[in-house]
């Protein structure tokens, strides 16, 4: 795993960021045409493409931690039904 970072880190930063970019986005799209089309998996994929982002921007690393505290919220909600 510290090889593949290490390898990571040699590509240059502007390429690095077109990658993230382009993989980030394409998960996120996916995810999001799974809502209108027949299939499993739509939040994950969206997740993962955040994910993705937030390797290189620190907006996507923003709006992932915005995403993971609302899931907490919404776990709490749950839990507090169900008592």
């Amino acid at each position: 795993m510290l090889y593949i970072k290490k390898l990571w880190l040699l590509i240059p930063r502007s390429l690095r960021k077109i990658v993230v970019l382009v993989v980030g986005f394409t998960f996120i799209i996916l995810g999001l045409a799974l809502v209108v089309l027949p299939g499993p998996f739509t939040m994950p994929l969206v997740i993962l493409g955040l994910v993705v982002l937030a390797l290189e921007f620190a907006w996507a690393e923003s709006l992932l931690i915005q995403a993971k505290n609302r899931v907490k919220k919404l776990d709490l909600r749950k839990k507090k039904k169900s008592s």
